[in-house]
């Protein structure tokens, strides 16, 4: 075949295009036309819904505040019923040395008459913490019907007075058993003075225990001039201005100079900006150091 032969040819299968270009062979119309997506008219359904006044719906109301009223109906009788179940137990609780549980048992039983979820609980507390011994109650219910009490004691730290306690935060209470406790040492001062005066005891107590001493009585009066009394008779004159400071020099000065003589010594006064005055036993024999 010759040249002028195969290039007709080419022409006749290619199309007769440029050369190196590849003909496109087109789709035939019918196959175009059913690839294109149809778009129509679309006609919103609207779903039929029930309307507020029908039948059904007021039914269902009804039904639903016929149920809550049973369900309210039978908690009251519920609550009724367990509000009249009288109380059958009571527990008392804590280390008591001075308190009696029967004691405690006996005093709540006027607040019982309401029954078990009756019992007025606040006034029960207060109550107990109105004894002279008690320092702290709780009260609390255990289902289904009994008490829980749990008291905590007054820890006496010193006397006050003639015949009351001071705890530790100072609280002052009374006790007819005060004959126990006459070995605590006696704080004294005017009314509205005993949480102050508890809380420089208990600082005197660490600053003194190092020293092998301990405070008999302590005392401020009316001008706020603070006293104290040791165990050992030595008699502190401390004023009323800068206590701390005043008891760390007498701490020092009692190390390195009283220690040894502490028989001896009778009272030490620290009403002195540098120093403090010491008077001993032997007449007239007073030491300024």
């Amino acid at each position: 075949m010759g040249r002028a032969e195969s290039r007709l040819t080419f022409k006749k299968l290619f199309g007769g295009g440029r050369r190196g270009q590849v003909p496109v062979r087109k789709k035939p119309a019918a196959k175009r036309a059913a690839r294109k997506p149809t778009q129509g008219a679309t006609r919103n359904t609207a779903v039929p819904t029930q309307g507020s006044g029908s039948p059904h719906a007021w039914l269902n109301r009804m039904l639903i505040l016929l149920g809550t009223g049973v369900v309210l109906v039978a908690a009251t009788k519920g609550f009724i019923v367990v509000q009249s179940v009288p109380v059958q137990r009571i527990t008392v609780t804590g280390e008591l040395e001075h308190t009696q549980a029967e004691a405690v048992q006996d005093m709540v039983q006027p607040s019982l008459v309401g029954g078990f979820l009756g019992a007025d609980l606040q006034q029960m507390r207060r109550q107990l913490e109105a004894l002279p011994w008690i320092y702290e109650a709780t009260v609390r219910r255990k289902w289904p019907n009994a008490l829980e009490i749990s008291v905590v004691e007054q820890l006496p730290i010193a006397r006050w007075g003639h015949d009351g306690f001071l705890n530790h935060e100072g609280g002052i209470f009374h006790s007819n058993k005060s004959g126990d406790w006459e070995s605590l040492p006696l704080l004294t001062g005017p009314e509205g003075t005993a949480q102050s005066l508890m809380a420089k005891y208990q600082r005197l107590v660490e600053i003194l225990a190092p020293l092998n001493l301990s405070v008999a009585q302590l005392s401020v009066d009316e001008r706020g001039q603070m006293e104290a009394v040791l165990a050992q008779g030595i008699e502190l004159i401390v004023g009323s201005n800068d206590f701390l400071g005043r008891m760390h020099r007498f701490a020092v000065v009692y190390r390195s100079e009283l220690a040894a003589r502490k028989s001896e010594v009778v009272r030490v006064d620290l009403r002195y900006e540098n120093g403090i005055a010491v008077a001993f036993s032997e007449p007239s024999q007073v030491a300024g150091l």
